[in-house]
């Protein structure tokens, strides 16, 4: 989350730069040629559900990316997450099987609301709260998908086949916006970012659902929108209200309680 947030953060000065669809584009395409030369996926091996499986879940990246960075170039990181993470908490709060989890999602809920208003009252961007959403809703389904990708594929083979697809989706949007001109600059940039962002919070998050429920890790993902308001101010001078503190303690609340209260297995 940390990676996700601070490589969120630390994008924006690139984006405003070199220009957004470009910069999601070149990421996305380090990242995949980095994880295959590193995995080397055996892609004459898969069968046809080894491939839905991996297909859906770059479309869902490549989705989610295209709507998260195009919302934070119109709101503020935290309040985007904040939107976004409605996602995961949908998965947290249908996939529960105990209501103990499911109780712990609703302070969560509380410090997401908290975080969503700042100084200047409840804001919003019409066209970027919808664009935060549609985040949300391939946050939601790339936690599903992901899950689902960990169990049919070995290692990391899932994801560098799906970071080749959201490669690919999010190709003509690139060469839209830039005509294949890039800079010298933005390619070195966007190679380091993309180790920030996807490559290592993707593979630490397909490890990490390998190992626990779809339920939790919705829950513990509530500390997103703290740490996205957290790399707002730091790294973009994004200041933090009282109640966006008051949202933060709830949501970190929440995560600890569902991690030490978790039965152990």
């Amino acid at each position: 989350m940390l990676c996700v947030q601070f490589g969120v953060a630390l994008s924006v000065p690139t984006m405003d730069a070199f220009g957004t669809f470009s910069t999601i584009w070149l990421r996305l395409a380090w990242a995949a040629v980095i994880l295959a030369l590193v995995v080397r996926p055996k892609l004459h091996r898969y069968s046809w559900r080894h491939w839905v499986a991996a297909g859906a879940l770059g479309i869902a990246m490549a989705g989610m990316t295209l709507c998260l960075f195009s919302a934070i170039e119109r709101i503020p990181i935290g309040l985007t997450v904040t939107i976004a993470f409605l996602g995961p908490l949908t998965v947290a709060t249908a996939s529960a099987r105990r209501l103990r989890t499911l109780v712990w999602s609703l302070p969560a809920a509380a410090g997401v609301l908290l975080l969503a208003h700042d100084s200047a009252g409840w804001i919003g961007d019409p066209i970027a709260m919808l664009l935060a959403a549609g985040a949300g809703a391939g946050w939601g389904s790339y936690i599903v998908l992901v899950k689902k990708a960990g169990t049919l594929f070995n290692g990391l083979e899932g994801l560098s086949v799906s970071l080749i697809v959201a490669a690919l989706a999010v190709t003509p949007f690139g060469i839209a916006e830039n005509r294949l001109h890039v800079p010298p600059l933005q390619l070195a940039t966007t190679a380091g970012l993309s180790l920030l962002v996807p490559l290592l919070p993707y593979a630490l998050e397909m490890v990490a659902l390998r190992h626990m429920p779809a339920a939790s890790f919705g829950i513990l993902m509530s500390l997103e929108p703290a740490i996205g308001t957290l790399a707002g101010f730091v790294v973009l001078d994004q200041a933090m209200t009282a109640l966006q503190l008051a949202g933060t303690a709830l949501v970190l609340s929440a995560s600890v309680a569902v991690t030490v209260r978790r039965p152990q297995t």
